[in-house]
C-alpha cells in the first residue's frame, strides 16, 4: 500500500496518507493513457471550419459564352473551382472529431496516470485548502510552502469557487474538483497536489 506524505499550508509535514493501492499503485498502461489524451484534445476541437462549395458562392447563374466557335475552353459557370472565385473542391466542412472510450478503459487510464504521479514522486496531498475569501496572494504563498513548480494542478474534494478564483490569475496553476480529473491535466502538471477530501473523494469516484 503506497504512503504519501500529508502536507499542511505552511508546507510542513504533519503525517503520511496510506492510498487505495487498486487506485494509486496499479500496472501503468501507457497506450491506454495515450488513447485518453487524444480523445481529450480531440472532444476539445470545435471543427467549425467551413469552405464554400460551388453551389453555396455568389454569380454563375448563366454560361459565361458560348460553347463553340469562341476558341476558349468551355464552361458552364464562372463559380466552378477552376475559376478565381469559385467554390473550393473538398475543402474542410463543420464535422466533429470527439470520440469515446469505454468507461472501463478511462477508469484504468485514470488510475495509470495517478500511479506514474506516486512514482515519480510527484503527487503531494494538503491536508485541507480552505479560503475565507478568494486571495491570488494567499495561493501563491501555499504553492511556495510546497515548493511546487510552474505547472501545478491542484484538486480539491468539490468545486470551491473561493479556490478556483485565488488560483486562475496564477500562470500554469489548474484547480479541479475530484471528479472532473482527467488523464490529460494529469500527465501535463509538473506537480500534482490533492486534498485530502481529494484523495477521499478519487477513491470513492475511481474505485
Amino acid at each position: 500500500m503506497p504512503k504519501v506524505a500529508l502536507y499542511n499550508t505552511e508546507g510542513n509535514q504533519v503525517g503520511e496518507v496510506e492510498l487505495n493501492p487498486d487506485i494509486f499503485d496499479v500496472e501503468v498502461n501507457e497506450t491506454l493513457m495515450h488513447n485518453a489524451v487524444l480523445m481529450h484534445l480531440a472532444n476539445r476541437r470545435q471543427g467549425n471550419a467551413s469552405t464554400r462549395v460551388r453551389s453555396e458562392v455568389r454569380g454563375g447563374g448563366r454560361k459565361p459564352w458560348r460553347q463553340k466557335g469562341t476558341g476558349r475552353a468551355r464552361h458552364g459557370s464562372i463559380r466552378s473551382p477552376l475559376w478565381v472565385g469559385g467554390g473550393i473542391t473538398f475543402g474542410p466542412r463543420p464535422r466533429n472529431f470527439g470520440f469515446t472510450m469505454p468507461k472501463k478503459a478511462k477508469k484504468r487510464a485514470i488510475k495509470s496516470a495517478l500511479t506514474s504521479k506516486v512514482k515519480s514522486g510527484s503527487l503531494k496531498i494538503l491536508e485541507n485548502l480552505i479560503f475565507e475569501e478568494p486571495k491570488t496572494k494567499e495561493m501563491v504563498r501555499v504553492l511556495s510552502s510546497l515548493k511546487a513548480p510552474t505547472r501545478v494542478l491542484v484538486v480539491t474534494g468539490e468545486s470551491d469557487s473561493r479556490v478556483v478564483k485565488s488560483a486562475r490569475n496564477i500562470p500554469g496553476v489548474k484547480t479541479l474538483p475530484a471528479y472532473q480529473l482527467n488523464v490529460y491535466d494529469i500527465l501535463n502538471c509538473e506537480n500534482l497536489i490533492l486534498t485530502r477530501e481529494a484523495v477521499n473523494k478519487a477513491e470513492e469516484v475511481f474505485a
